[in-house]
Order: structure tokens, then C-alpha cells, then sequence
């Protein structure tokens, strides 16, 4: 049996194409997906109204597929367009954005949702160079208001909203 010759350009192309990641990624939700579709092939599905225990865990696998087809789409355009998105490491979102969790999280029961939500979103917003102010400060109301409606109104539980001095 021959083995493929890597130096011809139709085999460096597609090396080239399977080494990005947004291809990759999408091959593995597609694998994923067509597994866990031939695993539940004896599950009874039902029907939307009543659902049996196949339903969900197919439909999901159905989305992932689809998912992953669209991620797969999106790679083998950009590598025929030329454009490569990935860019040198950066050190900012991996790092400011657990911190701004850990931030929340050691921060929201004595300084509350409001403040400790803005100290989230606030640190998170440092992770990239491309967001604006007024960008930032409408999805900050909004977020900490829709916090404040399910956990706190919603839900009913006893976070405190403003900081207890």
C-alpha cells in the first residue's frame, strides 16, 4: 500500500485544513453527535406532547450535529478566504475573566448583586481591548437587572441587593 504523499499540494492543503481548530471542533461535535445518536437508536422517542426517554437526549444530538456542521462550514470558508483567526496568545481573557468570577464570587454577599455585579462585569470588560464604555454600561444594567428578577424576585432568594454597611 502506498502512503500519501505529503509534499504534493492537495495533501499539504488538506493537513492544512485539518489543522485548524474551528474544523477540528466542528469534526468533534459531529462525531459526538452521530455517537450519541447510534447510542440512543433503541430509546423511544414519543412525541412532543409526550416526550419518552429518547426525545431529549436525540434531539440534542440532532442540534450538536447541526452545530457542528455549521462550525465546520464556518472553518473550510474562512481557510479558502485566507482569513486566520487565530492570533497570539492572550493572556488578558484567561486571566481576567476567572478573576472577575472569583471577584463576584468572594464579593456578592457583602457588597450585593448590584455591586458585585458591577465589579464582575467591570473586570470581565478589561478582557478585551475592543469594547466601548457605552457598550458596556447598557449590558451591565440589563444583566444585573435580569440577576435582581430571577434569583431575587423571581426565585426569592435571600442574596442581598445593595451592600449592608
Amino acid at each position: 500500500m502506498a502512503t500519501p504523499n505529503l509534499r504534493s499540494p492537495t495533501a499539504r492543503s488538506l493537513v492544512g485544513l485539518l489543522a485548524r481548530k474551528d474544523v477540528l471542533a466542528g469534526l468533534m461535535f459531529m462525531a459526538i453527535a452521530v455517537l450519541g445518536l447510534w447510542m440512543s437508536r433503541n430509546y423511544p422517542i414519543g412525541t412532543a406532547l409526550r416526550m419518552s426517554t429518547g426525545y431529549v437526549p436525540r434531539l440534542l444530538c440532532w442540534v450538536l450535529l447541526l452545530l457542528g456542521g455549521a462550525v465546520l462550514i464556518s472553518g473550510i470558508r474562512s481557510a479558502e478566504t485566507g482569513q486566520d483567526r487565530e492570533q497570539d496568545a492572550r493572556w488578558r481573557p484567561l486571566v481576567l475573566i476567572p478573576a472577575a468570577l472569583v471577584a463576584f464570587g468572594l464579593t456578592i454577599e457583602r457588597l450585593g448583586i448590584v455591586a458585585a455585579g458591577i465589579l464582575l462585569i467591570g473586570i470581565s470588560s478589561l478582557a478585551s481591548r475592543d469594547l466601548r464604555p457605552f457598550e458596556i454600561v447598557p449590558a451591565a444594567i440589563v444583566l444585573i437587572f435580569a440577576t435582581w428578577a430571577i434569583f431575587v424576585w423571581g426565585l426569592g432568594l435571600t442574596i442581598p441587593v445593595w451592600p449592608e454597611w
